[in-house]
């Protein structure tokens, strides 16, 4: 990711020479658009690229099902697997535009968030709202309708997130603890939808990774916006690259030795009938190193899903562990 000039975030923290027109924008944004422009605008704000994120949902399905003598490709259980996911996404999208309405004055003195449809007055904030409580409310009726259980996970993660959108994000630790929880809620959703049991060395490595990633994040903004970070958003101001840097040293240790104990605890070997697991261990090692690389030598980490996405080994990291524990754990289905 380029790094910014400091004209991008001088005066106005980088803010287009028309920013002060936006509010305008607001009001008559969504009104000159066509109907394809605003679609266009509405997928951007519910951030497709982003859903990828939603697919630890499957975690459940992936180690839950041999526990309970399943086979990985029982039609019903993926079936619901599918549903868990398309439901967060649809909540997960709601929680983005909330966001994005209440951040778009902060949004529009980012060099870079500053493009998206409702700090740039491209989207109306009633309408970004109007839509998003639609889809919302649509998933989160079919998370009850899916099951009761798993419409009461769904809620709490709305609720969790849209207290992020308020108040916890201007909390420091609590910011980056909010967001790990939501993945850990995700986490616990999937294997609620298909009723299997989920590890607690799981739910701990899910908090514990998403925890990596969140202090990536708020590194990669304190490095994107400098003097201006605390200008954008008050909550970088308590943090520094040096504390995230040692939070995150912290986290990634924390995170690899959970990983390692899961794969060769007996009650692993035990519910799965192998004590393979194990060599799934090289994987972590290089996704969470060459994560580090490119936040720390390539100024990346704003958008883990984008960097994934984009970094063709770290692509295909996720993709052989996937891969390795799939065979590994289900040998006998193949």
């Amino acid at each position: 990711m380029a790094r910014p000039t400091p004209s991008d975030i001088a005066i106005n923290g980088g803010a287009r020479p028309d920013a002060s027109a936006a509010g305008l924008g607001d009001a008559v944004g969504a009104g000159q658009q066509s109907p394809m422009g605003l679609a266009r605008s509405l997928l951007v704000t519910f951030r497709l690229e982003q859903w990828i994120k939603n697919l630890v949902v499957f975690a459940g399905l992936i180690f839950g099902q041999k526990t309970m003598g399943r086979d990985l490709f029982e039609p019903r259980a993926v079936g619901l697997a599918v549903a868990a996911f398309v439901i967060f996404c649809g909540l997960s999208s709601a929680v983005y535009t909330l966001n994005d309405v209440v951040d778009r004055e902060a949004d529009r003195r980012h060099p870079l968030k500053r493009r998206r449809p409702i700090a740039s007055g491209a989207l109306s904030p009633s309408v970004a709202l109007t839509v998003a409580g639609a889809v919302g409310g649509a998933a989160l009726a079919a998370a009850f309708w899916l099951r009761p259980q798993f419409g009461a996970i769904a809620s709490l993660y709305l609720l969790l997130l849209g207290l992020y959108s308020g108040p916890l994000k201007h909390v420091v630790i609590i910011d980056v603890l909010t967001i790990a929880v939501g993945f850990v809620l995700r986490a616990a959703a999937g294997a609620v939808a298909i009723a299997v049991p989920i590890s607690h060395w799981l739910l701990v490595c899910t908090i514990l990774l998403a925890l990596f990633l969140a202090l990536s994040k708020r590194r990669h903004e304190l490095v994107l916006l400098a003097d201006g970070a605390s200008e954008h958003r008050r909550i970088l101001g308590e943090y520094s690259p040096y504390l995230l840097d040692q939070m995150i040293g912290v986290v990634t240790a924390s995170t690899l030795i959970a990983y390692i104990f899961y794969t060769i605890s007996p009650d692993t070997v035990e519910k799965f009938g192998t004590n393979r697991l194990g060599l799934t261990i090289p994987f972590p090692l290089y996704g969470i190193f060459r994560y580090l690389y490119l936040v720390h030598r390539k100024e990346g980490g704003g958008s883990p899903a984008e960097m994934l996405l984009t970094d063709r080994p770290l692509l295909a990291c996720v993709g052989l562990w996937a891969a390795t524990v799939v065979l590994i754990i289900y040998k006998d289905s193949f």
